[in-house]
């Protein structure tokens, strides 16, 4: 089997390799090749290097995804976005990357099918931000998506396309919203949602970190395990099952911002919450007022998708898996 993994030095895409290097028969059958790419070139487990190929690659270049696509592989993993915060920021750049390297991906795949019989399975990262206010107390699968920002804007318009795509039998797709994933590990980057893992990473090693929203806001949460759980199912389910309706939202745990924090005093202690220094950012607020907060996704779990139900163990992952273990690295 041959693996395309877009957007593959992302945080999610190091992981997606880390558990195929772990698991070679995850995807349902031994991955033989695999291609990953990404606007900086990934790195390969060491496990894989014998099957891997690695290559900085911008989708949005005239001819980059055909040339990807020719070598016909089985499944395509695209991860690949600009973050919210910078999509909200550079306008061009949000609707270059998140709108035109994906609607040129799917037509070369498009174009690929044209040659030849050729119908690959495509998993596509989406988000929450698809949807906008005024929210019900709690989102359910029925609710539309009316987004309010631009990165949310343009996933939509990725998963409207994904779904025709798929209709036509072009391809075989499903979108995944994901949950904000927390904790993301390494270092901070420019998503409006990164001070939710900020705020419990860096106290964990002993750092301070800026808290820019109230206490009260409340959002929704599921591990980088958990979001790798999301699209491995997706990429082996039976979509037949899933139906015309190719975009699903996951599960995941709705949390409060005090209560991710007192769940990081429960794990970590008063030592870690003192670290946590409340600067008031407008311009994050406004964001992250216009996300959804808490969902009942009811079609993912009949499908066989599943998180976490408490943050004390989204905080026990993050050191299991980030920190061997040991709070303090």
């Amino acid at each position: 089997m041959h693996v395309l993994v877009v957007g593959a030095a992302g945080m999610i895409g190091r992981k997606l390799l880390d558990r195929i290097a772990a698991q070679p028969n995850v995807l349902g059958q031994p991955v033989k090749k695999l291609s990953l790419v990404d606007v900086v070139e990934p790195v390969a487990p060491a496990v894989l290097a014998g099957i891997a190929q690695c290559a900085q690659v911008d989708l949005a270049e005239p001819g980059a995804a055909e040339t990807l696509i020719t070598t016909r592989p089985d499944i395509i993993f695209h991860l690949a976005a600009v973050v919210s915060g910078e999509a909200e920021a550079d306008f061009d750049k949000g609707y270059r990357v998140n709108l035109d390297g994906t609607r040129a991906l799917f037509d070369a795949i498009r174009q690929e099918g044209l040659k030849a019989p050729y119908v690959p399975r495509v998993v596509f990262a989406s988000s929450v931000a698809v949807f906008g206010a005024p929210f019900p107390e709690q989102i359910d699968d029925e609710f539309f998506t009316t987004p309010l920002t631009s990165y949310g804007t343009q996933k939509a318009i990725a998963e409207l396309l994904l779904s025709d795509y798929s209709r036509r039998g072009i391809f075989d797709g499903i979108g995944i919203r994901l949950p904000t994933i927390c904790i993301r590990p390494g270092t901070p980057n420019k998503a409006a949602s990164g001070f939710f893992s900020n705020i419990l990473r860096e106290p964990l090693v002993g750092k301070e970190a800026v808290l820019p929203v109230d206490e009260n806001v409340r959002h929704w949460f599921a591990s980088p395990r958990s979001a790798i759980g999301f699209f491995v199912h997706a990429a082996t389910l039976d979509l037949s099952l899933v139906g015309p309706r190719r975009n699903l939202m996951m599960p995941g745990l709705s949390a409060l911002v005090g209560e991710q924090l007192a769940a990081l005093e429960r794990v970590a202690g008063p030592k870690a919450t003192a670290l946590i220094r409340r600067e008031p950012d407008p311009a994050i607020q406004k964001i992250v007022a216009g996300w959804p907060a808490d969902f009942v996704a009811k079609r993912a779990q009949a499908l066989g998708f599943t998180a976490e139900t408490s943050f004390d163990d989204i905080i026990r992952i993050h050191i299991e898996d980030e920190l061997d273990g040991k709070i303090g690295g």
